[in-house]
């Protein structure tokens, strides 16, 4: 593996961060004498999509990857864990098992270790808005780590819903950013399109080979291709091993020996 992986797993993270049901009929009765009518509340199609979505308080996954940056393929295994709403902990090895870097990252820092060449990157959050739109914050990246729908795109009050041959499609525009979600018949992201055009940017997310752990459905294949302007990544995670609810450990210290990465 090339000893820039520092800047690599930076690029990665930043570019990871750059991801209806129709409403019941009223039951009309003619009772023999006269009393009000039943009232059957009917289903908002977004308040359903929300609720079919993934709900955890801890996630942890061991995933075989392949990051591929500017044609430049490594093949790595990632250690995810995620502290819902708080911080999300990652851990690379390569060859032989051996730790080549760390990330931690929270709602507003971003922290990455070079272990093979004794360096720190420490940035706030907002440093992945050189690689990414606005629009995108610390939730869009957990929720496209264990294949959520985009929380911005769920919210947004000017969504257009499409239902196609079981599936539902989201298409709308958050400011700059365009996007395009599709969801299946359970109402689970199936594949995310994102696009800035004035800023040639460009993710595809795509879920796939859904698997049960713990009575919860996540998918154990997730594939991101990203580009911006001239830098192309593509991250293919398969999960190996998936577990929620745990009691967790995040352990993330920066030896003092270490000098900080330009």
């Amino acid at each position: 593996m090339r000893r820039n992986i520092l800047n690599k797993l930076l690029i990665a993270v930043c570019l990871l961060v750059m991801v209806s049901c129709k409403a019941r009929k009223k039951l009309v009765v003619a009772p023999p004498a006269p009393v009000p009518a039943p009232v059957v509340k009917t289903v908002n199609p977004i308040d359903d999509i929300k609720a079919r979505q993934l709900n955890f308080n801890t996630f942890a996954a061991k995933s075989s990857t392949t990051l591929n940056i500017d044609d430049n393929s490594n093949d790595v295994t990632l250690n995810i864990r995620i502290d819902h709403n708080k911080k999300i902990w990652v851990s690379v090895t390569a060859i032989l098992g051996i730790e080549v870097a760390r990330a931690l990252i929270t709602p507003d820092s971003i922290y990455v270790i070079n272990k093979l060449q004794g360096m720190y990157l420490k940035k706030p959050f907002s440093y992945i808005y050189t690689y990414a739109s606005k629009q995108i914050n610390y939730k869009t990246l957990e929720a496209l780590l264990v294949g959520n729908a985009m929380p911005e795109i769920l919210n947004d009050p000017h969504v257009i819903l499409q239902p196609t041959n079981g599936n539902v499609t989201l298409s709308g525009k958050l400011q700059e950013l365009v996007y395009r979600l599709t969801l299946g018949p359970d109402k689970k992201a199936q594949l995310l399109n994102l696009s800035n055009p004035a800023e040639a940017q460009t993710l595809q997310v795509t879920n796939d080979a859904p698997v049960q752990a713990e009575n919860k459905i996540v998918p154990s294949q997730i594939d991101i291709q990203s580009a911006i302007k001239n830098k192309k990544i593509q991250v293919n995670l398969h999960y190996t091993r998936v577990d929620f609810d745990q009691q967790l450990e995040y352990p993330f210290n920066i030896p003092e020996r270490y000098s900080p990465a330009d």
